[in-house]
């Protein structure tokens, strides 16, 4: 019996190894992103200010405890994503310069990962809408930031971020979709 299963069993590994078996690496998978149809909607609340904003997109009140009066969060919850917007109200000059110095600085915080750091001007002198919109590059955790202003009283500042390992190359798709909304949001921004 012994002499029996000792060629039986080299039968099969040597059957099992036969074949025309073409086995090579599968190549590297990615996850597979649904983009929601574009659609909008009006932000009206007792905020000084009003846009249009994703309808997939949800809008909730900052939750820190140092938030202030229309601190905001827009949530793009499918994309692990958040823009938050913060308003201040401006009450000189002085006041005014240092937020836009420190909306300067805390973009270009983002230096020692981004490849660029490229400022754009925002202006809508029919709804005195003006701003600076930076678009950061590279491996940085804030791909878009930007402020708003009237230059007297109202001031806001938005900043994007994703709620995961800052990788140009595994969030592009997203960014580039969720980016055109918030270029959206910046041009129908109006003060009331």
């Amino acid at each position: 019996m012994r002499k029996l299963i000792l060629p039986v069993i080299i039968i099969l590994l040597f059957a099992a190894c036969s074949g025309n078996h073409d086995y090579s690496p599968k190549p590297r998978g990615y996850y597979r992103i649904v983009f929601p149809e574009k659609a909008y909607q009006p932000y009206q609340a007792a905020a000084p200010f009003t846009f249009q904003y994703p309808t997939y997109a949800v809008i909730e009140p900052d939750k820190n405890a140092n938030a202030k009066p229309y601190w905001l969060n827009m949530q793009f919850k499918q994309f692990n994503g958040t823009l938050h917007l913060s308003y201040e109200h401006i009450n000189s000059k002085k006041e005014f310069n240092q937020l836009a110095e420190d909306a300067h600085k805390l973009s270009f915080k983002h230096t020692i990962k981004a490849t660029s750091i490229d400022q754009g001007i925002i202006n809508y002198p029919d709804r005195k809408v003006y701003g600076i919109y930076y678009s950061i590059e590279g491996n940085a955790a804030s791909s878009v930031q930007f402020y708003l202003t009237d230059s007297t009283k109202n001031y806001i500042r938005g900043a994007l971020y994703f709620n995961n390992e800052p990788r140009l190359d595994s969030i592009q798709p997203v960014l580039t979709f969720v980016k055109k909304d918030v270029d959206l949001m910046i041009k129908s921004f109006t003060w009331k």
